[in-house]
């Protein structure tokens, strides 16, 4: 049996201080820069309307944008799954390096393995711009 949600979470150590960090992840209009299949995203009231690389576009509800905490969860809110809600935080490990965890609850469960990958790829891609392994 296939369970019908999932909660998945990724972790990538970043070489860079967490307020640089912060600064790409946490921004919801540079969404693109990080996130593999992205070919747009542009910001509207209450979220983002994201462009896919097959063409799909999607919109996404900002529900936490906390600096303090370097907090973003956002939902996606149009057919692409049914429940949806990603968070991405960004920790500061001290010494000039940063965590950064990107997790994803979604129905169905396969979406969550899904989307949880994509992130985790762009979080390297992200610690290789800043001269992680």
């Amino acid at each position: 049996m296939t369970p019908r949600r999932a909660s998945v979470r990724r972790e990538v150590r970043i070489p860079a201080p967490a307020g640089e960090v912060w600064g790409l992840l946490g921004d919801p209009g540079r969404l693109g820069e990080w996130f593999p299949g992205v070919e747009s995203c542009r910001l509207e009231e209450g979220g983002r309307r994201v462009t896919i690389a097959n063409g799909l576009e999607l919109f996404e509800e900002i529900v936490t944008l906390d600096p303090l905490q370097r907090r973003l969860q956002y939902r996606v809110v149009s057919g692409l799954v049914a429940e949806h809600l990603a968070t991405l935080d960004v920790l500061d490990l001290g010494e000039g390096a940063s965590l950064a965890l990107y997790s994803v609850d979604a129905a169905p469960a396969m979406m969550a393995l899904v989307l949880a990958g994509a992130g985790a790829s762009g979080l390297e891609a992200v610690g290789r711009r800043y001269g992680g392994a």
